[in-house]
């Protein structure tokens, strides 16, 4: 290669470094939002791809979640699948919807204190297979829901409109060790037969203030610190 092609390539490659912009990362999304194929045949149709991120006005650090105090009608989409708590109390959140937690799978504590909630789907939670903590006290919930994830420790749901427990919320709870129903308007005789059957490490049953007359024969023994 003669000296001046030498010098030529040279300046051409000083051009190029001169008029590039500032390195930026890329993200895993810069790529595979693009558009693939040529100008030989048609580009190929994309699924839509999407971008999960910290939801808008929202607080987000590290896995944590904070969408508190901000008016929500409904729980945002796209949150961040890594999060392991998630905050939406003191909301206006009148139903839980089937996928609203749908990628959640990380999600260990859930507080939905202090909202509108009456509706439920019997799959909200399906998806939540690390679920340790439920808070839903607060609202407007006439039943304790169904399917909640059988790894969940915890369950606060005062001050709702549950009359009557049945048995079949808490078949299979076995993790769960502390549940709280206190301030719902229960019935005399407001708990099922066998309600607590499958809360076989439960220790810590909160029931005051509610029109219960009786704990059903058998559970009290089985409940080292119950109120009433």
């Amino acid at each position: 290669m003669s000296g001046a092609v030498q010098v030529f390539i040279s300046c051409l490659v000083a051009f190029v470094l001169c008029q590039a912009k500032p390195f930026k990362q890329s993200s895993f999304f810069d790529f595979v939002g693009e558009e693939s194929g040529s100008a030989a045949g048609p580009t190929p149709e994309l699924p839509v791809v999407r971008r999960y991120k910290c939801p808008p006005r929202c607080r987000c650090h590290m896995s944590v979640v904070q969408c508190s105090n901000l008016g929500l009608a409904k729980v945002p989409a796209y949150i961040l699948p890594e999060t392991t708590l998630l905050d939406l109390q003191n909301n206006k959140i009148r139903e839980l919807k089937e996928n609203d937690f749908k990628n959640l799978k990380n999600l260990q504590i859930l507080i939905l204190v202090n909202n509108r909630l009456r509706k439920i789907h019997p799959k909200a939670f399906s998806s939540l297979h690390n679920l340790r903590r439920l808070y839903l006290s607060k609202n407007l919930i006439s039943s304790v829901p169904d399917n909640m994830p059988k790894t969940l420790l915890e369950l606060h749901i005062c001050d709702n409109k549950i009359n009557y427990v049945k048995k079949k919320p808490f078949d299979g709870m076995s993790n769960m060790f502390a549940l709280e129903l206190s301030r719902n308007p229960l019935m005399p005789k407001g708990i099922a037969k066998g309600a607590f059957q499958g809360l076989k490490t439960l220790s810590y049953l909160r029931i005051t203030e509610t029109g219960l007359s009786e704990v059903p024969k058998g559970e009290g023994r089985r409940i080292s610190h119950c109120r009433g």
